[in-house]
């Protein structure tokens, strides 16, 4: 491959370029008109605009990606993550019009893009899943039987895709009928497919995945787990490697699962496979994401690996040049996904202009960014402005590392959710470990973190007034005479 088009925008976009320059490959940028001066359009050796503001009219149109890839040569498209990146369909227009798709082939998106048939492929590889039916349904009748044959409280999800849409927790039964018309509605809002299933819900669960990589030889590994644990509105804002609830033995059950996964879709390429951890450390399997993660960063730095030179080498048709036993975890990272959002409203997003955005820098410090100082925040897509990164020795060394680094995050013009990591790292459940994915339910409020923020300003403005009563007093000491 010569030059790769990259078919996203924003810190992904710039990511997958450092790494496609870095191996010599040419670069070419994909834009809306809204994106026309981003720094991933800066970046690229080439860019090119593909329609209006709207992801519709842009970066979810298939058709203007695959006539720009063709029109400047391109000889390898990596879709990034969201967007088009699970889309099967646009996965096999890109082979058939002779550029490589750099991800997993249309067959495993496909089956992994369905919970049900998920399920459904991984059944006869004897992993753990948790309790409910393997059909679709949208008749609440059927749901009222089924849901007191596995008994409460259930979780009722929408069948296709995922980010928590069309996802319901049930206490009761009284309250089944009202919230499958809810996710059934929000599955049909969100992804055009009503249908949902029913599993047992899992009272205290952990949110932990698998990294998985499967070369066209016949290789698949797993690069350890990652702990996801720290969600709003079920997804993710906080992620960290390794977890520090996995023994070695459970790691290694774990990743052989997800390997078994993996093959079960004749999966190619990097992936992630899902998992729910309960309290008495059962875990069972959840769902396969076909794309490189967000949350990636932390395993390529426990690991030494570039997730996204991998997924290159392995649609070049190269084989691994490293074994299951060549990898171990080395040290610890952490992620915070920084948000235009105001963790004080709700997290409502926080668009307009950055009139101050300084990065923080320094050893163990990673920003994957997609914004500078003097630009918009747009409304026409997700939110988020960058993922900050640190990496240390042991998980208390990240911690304290992410602490500073986002003390020297500068941001003037709009809310973000640094306040809100902060909040997180700080708190004695986490910096603990002993948390659930309800972290956010039990402890965090715009309450508590109004008043950490306002107590936090009473101490500096405390300091600063001492200091200058310090200053005060050193001027008018008299001088003294010789």
């Amino acid at each position: 491959m010569k030059k790769i088009l990259v078919a996203n925008r924003g810190e992904i976009a710039l990511r997958v370029m450092k790494t496609v320059q870095k191996m010599g490959i040419k670069t070419v940028a994909v834009f809306s008109t809204a994106d026309r001066n981003a720094p991933h359009v800066k970046f690229a050796d080439e860019a090119i605009c593909i329609g209006e503001a709207s992801s519709t009219e842009s970066y979810l149109r298939g058709d203007k990606i695959i006539a720009a890839a063709k029109q400047l040569g391109v000889d390898g498209i990596h879709p990034g993550y969201g967007f088009l990146s699970e889309n099967a369909g646009f996965a096999e227009k890109v082979e058939q019009n002779g550029i490589t798709w750099i991800g997993p082939g249309s067959k495993a998106i496909t089956i992994m893009g369905s919970k049900l048939a998920a399920k459904d492929a991984v059944k006869e590889y004897d992993i753990p899943m948790v309790p409910g039916i393997d059909e679709a349904i949208t008749d609440t009748v059927k749901a009222r039987k089924i849901a007191n044959e596995i008994g409460y409280p259930i979780l009722i999800k929408a069948s296709a895709y995922g980010g928590g849409k069309g996802m319901r927790i049930v206490e009761k039964e009284k309250d089944l009928e009202s919230q499958m018309k809810r996710a059934i509605s929000e599955a049909e809002s969100a992804f055009g497919d009503g249908a949902v299933f029913i599993e047992k819900y899992i009272g205290s669960p952990r949110h932990v995945e698998i990294q998985i990589l499967a070369d066209t030889h016949g290789n698949t590994l797993h690069l350890f787990e990652r702990e996801c644990s720290i969600q709003r509105r079920h997804q993710k804002v906080v992620e960290e490697a390794p977890s520090v609830v996995l023994t070695e033995e459970l790691r290694k059950k774990m990743g052989e699962a997800a390997v078994k996964v993996a093959e079960a879709c004749d999966y190619v390429g990097a992936g992630t496979v899902e998992f729910l951890v309960d309290e008495n450390n059962n875990f069972y399997f959840l769902e396969m994401n076909t794309r490189l993660q967000v949350e990636h960063p932390v395993t390529e730095l426990i690991t030494g690996l570039d997730l996204v030179e991998q997924q290159i080498r392995i649609a070049r048709g190269e084989a691994f040049s490293f074994t299951q036993e060549d990898l171990e975890i080395k040290g610890h990272a952490l992620e915070l996904r920084v948000y235009a959002e105001d963790p004080i409203d709700d997290f409502m997003p926080s668009v307009g202009l950055l009139k101050k955005y300084k990065l923080p820098e320094g050893p163990g410090v990673r920003v994957d960014n997609g914004f500078e100082e003097g630009m918009e925040v747009p409304i026409y897509y997700d939110p988020m402005l960058a993922k900050l990164i640190t990496y240390g020795a042991n998980r208390e060394e990240a911690i304290q590392l992410m602490l500073k680094a986002i003390s020297s995050y500068e941001v003037e013009g709009i809310s973000t959710t640094l306040p809100f990591g902060k909040f997180v790292f700080e708190h004695e459940a986490f910096r603990s470990g002993n948390f659930d994915t309800h972290f956010v339910k039990n402890y965090y409020s715009a309450e508590k973190l109004q008043e950490e923020t306002c107590e936090e300003a009473r101490i500096a403005a405390m300091i600063a007034l001492s200091q200058y009563l310090k200053d005060q007093k050193k001027l008018r000491l008299p001088s003294v005479k010789h």
